[in-house]
């Protein structure tokens, strides 16, 4: 079962990864034989763990799993928190040959319900605090066979410790290929029901050798933190298969990625790469809290989920000296395809294509615009998902050829930036021309009162639309009459006159999946 290797002397760098190919083998093997088994592989909220021991835990509950008769090809759903076990349970599994599907940890028993009977996991793998949401599930899913629980007490079921008691030390990876599937994502459902996205066992490390290094420079030198957790897409990326793949060290944090929490992390561990979400990058720098600039150990940090209003990343530089580079990533794609990079960054923009994609606008005929017009963004790459499990005609419509659809629109500016136009279900059509709510609500963030804001299109008397702006005000700033008309004034400044919130409405908070993206449609009514 051999390695993956990547030549950095060519852009985009080459990488060579053979038919016979297990992903955990990789990126673990990778460590071992470069001398690393003693190096800090992981810090979490209970201890540390150096590569040699991820090792053994990898192996122990790989084996673990195949011993309580799990077989491969076979999904294990993993709802855990961010701590050793989830690194643990989703390379075991994959080393074993057995497919992890992880969800998100902030979902309804319904949700999870679905995505139980829809994966047909025959295990579930979910940590303790979670056990909850899964209670009125036990005995009513057909598939499910057995429940592993992480943390002091599995409630009478499997405990993992008891799991990685019975594995093995060391054990042979199954002999997947570089085109099976190895692991599956669900959507985040924002707009609908969640799709069970399947990646192959080859798009992992390409992902960290075209962007985590190619771009961000990241090597066995760095530790990381990031608040986008381990479920989602990007956290995957950044906590796992980026580090594991470079030798890094990564930081783990098991609860909310609060500023209190976030800092706490900043400072003591003193992280030198921060991935981030632009809600939360908001928070930070509303904080009190706020560290001293010589308090951190940060070299760079990323944002992506959302565009990143160019105010936010210009107050977060000024309050540290350190750049937030804003990307574009999905699920369908795994990683980041589109982003701004070190000595390259243009506020308001996200930037250049990342070095092994290829990216186009396309019209609603499916034509490329030309520069300066709005279209779809289409990407081209090795990373992309083989599809929805189980969901053919959405995967026809999303995997088209060799191009994904993002469901995002984009114009490029005369200098190749691409510049966020809003997810295409989002836009709006005011006096016949297209609005982007991103741009609108660029323009309120960074007026000095507003926190964060959502737009959204509604009727007017006549029943044409118009842009209505959701608005959250920073602490200590009062809602009035006065300020609605202030901050329409400041959009008037900022934008075309046309594109100005008409309504305004001031509420507490805005309404976001667990990843941080802002769901619109919950505002529409």
């Amino acid at each position: 079962m051999g390695l993956s290797t990547a030549d950095h002397t060519v852009s985009p760098p080459r990488i060579d990864i053979p038919r016979e190919y297990n992903a955990a083998e990789d990126l673990i093997g990778r460590n071992l034989a470069a001398g690393r088994g003693a190096k800090l592989a992981y810090l979490d909220d209970a201890g540390e763990y150096s590569y040699a021991e991820l090792a053994e835990r990898v192996n122990r509950f790989g084996s673990g799993l195949l011993a309580l008769g799990l077989r491969g090809e076979e999904r294990v759903l993993m709802a855990m928190l961010d701590t050793i076990d989830w690194p643990v349970a989703f390379l075991g599994a994959i080393k074993a040959g057995i497919v992890p599907v992880g969800v998100n940890t902030l979902l309804t028993t319904k949700d999870y319900e679905f995505m139980l009977a829809d994966s047909r996991a025959r295990a579930l793998i979910v940590s303790e605090a979670l056990l909850p949401q899964f209670a009125p599930l036990v005995g009513k899913l057909p598939f499910v066979e057995r429940i592993i629980v992480s943390g002091k007490d599995a409630q009478g079921h499997t405990a993992f410790r008891d799991v990685l008691a019975k594995g093995k030390p060391t054990f042979a990876a199954a002999p997947t290929t570089r085109d099976d599937a190895c692991f599956w994502l669900y959507s985040s459902g924002s707009t609908g029901t969640p799709k069970g996205t399947v990646h192959v066992h080859s798009s992992m490390i390409q992902t960290a050798e075209l962007y985590a290094r190619a771009v961000l420079g990241m090597d066995e030198r760095d530790m990381v933190f990031s608040a986008a957790k381990l479920f989602f897409a990007y956290g995957l990326g950044n906590a796992l298969s980026f580090p594991l793949a470079v030798g890094a060290t990564t930081v783990l944090m098991a609860e909310r990625p609060t500023p209190a929490s976030v800092f706490k992390r900043l400072t003591e561990k003193k992280p030198t790469l921060f991935f981030g979400v632009p809600t939360l990058y908001a928070a930070l720098l509303a904080s009190p809290e706020f560290p001293r600039r010589e308090a951190l150990g940060l070299r760079l940090c990323t944002s992506a989920g959302e565009a990143l209003p160019p105010q936010i990343a210009k107050n977060f530089h000024d309050r540290t000296g350190v750049e937030v580079f804003d990307g574009i990533g999905s699920t369908e794609m795994l990683h980041i395809f589109l982003s701004n990079r070190p000595g390259d960054v243009r506020h308001g923009t996200t930037g250049k294509p990342v070095p092994g994609y290829e990216l186009r606008l396309v019209d609603d005929q499916g034509h490329v615009v030309k520069q300066g017009e709005l279209g779809e963004l289409q990407i081209c790459g090795t990373t992309a998902a083989n599809g929805y499990w189980n969901n053919r005609e959405k995967s026809r419509a999303t995997f088209v050829g060799v191009w994904t659809k993002s469901g995002d629109k984009y114009s490029q500016d005369a200098d190749g930036y691409y510049v966020y136009g809003g997810r295409t279900d989002d836009m709006l059509k005011v006096s016949g021309i297209y609005v982007s709510p991103s741009e609108v609500e660029a323009a309120l963030v960074s007026h000095e009162a507003v926190l964060e804001a959502a737009v959204v299109g509604a009727e007017d008397e006549n029943k044409l639309i118009k842009p209505k702006a959701y608005v959250v005000l920073k602490q200590g700033v009062e809602a009035s009459d006065v300020l609605r008309v202030v901050l329409q004034q400041h959009v008037k400044e900022k934008l075309a006159p046309y594109k100005y919130p008409r309504w305004i409405e001031f509420i507490a908070e805005l309404p976001k999946t667990a990843t941080g993206k802002i769901q619109r449609f919950k505002l529409r009514g």
